[in-house]
């Protein structure tokens, strides 16, 4: 079995709104990942990144900076 880690989780109200992030992070060689939304929580879209909680100020500033809008933001144990 698995070890679970803690993680940073994005959620997005649309899926246009978490491709934009994925496209975004891709092009700037930000960390994360696009990912399934956990069950822990519920968000529009379904989609949501994954990234160390470490990375929250960093991501949080690029998704200012790219106009990218997010519903939440969570630290789960995944």
């Amino acid at each position: 079995m698995r070890k679970k880690t803690e993680a940073l989780v994005i959620s997005f109200g649309t899926t246009t709104e978490a491709m934009k992030m994925e496209r975004h992070c891709e092009k700037e060689g930000l960390p994360g990942r696009l990912i399934p939304i956990p069950r822990e929580i519920t968000a529009g879209c379904g989609m949501a990144w994954k990234a160390k909680p470490t990375e929250k100020e960093l991501l949080q500033q690029a998704m200012l900076w790219a106009a990218i809008r997010w519903e939440g933001m969570y630290t789960l144990e995944l």
